[in-house]
């Protein structure tokens, strides 16, 4: 006979899941050079083999950089 507490691993494991995509985060965004013709796009992978990685990560959508948001208090 299982025990009430095999019964729970499927939980257990489902909510380890679900905690752990809680905290990813988008990936970065990076340029990257064709090897063939020099050509350069704006991509969060490798668009293939013929190309190499061109630009330090941007953080922000569309390699742009992240946008700074002001908060200013009311009185």
């Amino acid at each position: 006979m299982r025990s009430a507490s095999c019964s729970l691993w499927p939980a257990v494991g489902a909510l380890c899941l679900v905690a752990a995509a809680a905290y990813a985060g988008p990936a970065p965004w990076y340029y990257w050079r064709s090897t063939l013709d020099g050509a350069r796009v704006c991509a969060q992978t490798s668009p293939g083999s013929a190309w190499e990685r061109d630009s330090a990560a941007y953080d922000g959508p569309g390699c742009q950089p992240r946008r700074k948001v002001l908060i200013v208090p009311m009185r």
